[in-house]
């Protein structure tokens, strides 16, 4: 997967793109196709700010980390695009779920 890593202020080096890569190698496991991945590092005081811009088959997502570190900037975006991905996979089985009809009492079942 082709991911477009932009920067204004640092340099992106090799090491970050590996990095980067290999975050959202975990998140391809996830068997969602990512479209068109976007990642901004930039570098706002003394913390790193990461943007990333995903296109999936059913919607767009966007996530934003900021941290002292680099890295783990890197590491924060990636769990919170992770979770994303897994609220947007489950949410047909929570639609499914709220037709159901369920008793209002336990009186009722019996």
């Amino acid at each position: 997967m082709l991911i477009e890593i932009t920067s204004k202020i640092i340099d992106v080096t090799p090491s970050i793109r590996e990095y980067v890569a290999s975050r959202f190698e975990k998140l391809e496991r996830m068997q969602v196709p990512m479209i068109s991945p976007h990642v901004y590092v930039g570098k706002e005081g003394e913390h790193y700010v990461i943007e990333a811009k995903i296109q999936i088959p059913f919607g767009k997502l966007f996530a934003e980390a900021e941290h002292e570190d680099l890295f783990a900037a890197i590491n924060a975006l990636e769990q919170k695009l992770e979770r994303q991905i897994i609220r947007h996979i489950h949410r047909p089985d929570a639609r499914r779920n709220r037709n159901i009809q369920r008793p209002h009492s336990m009186a009722a079942m019996f």
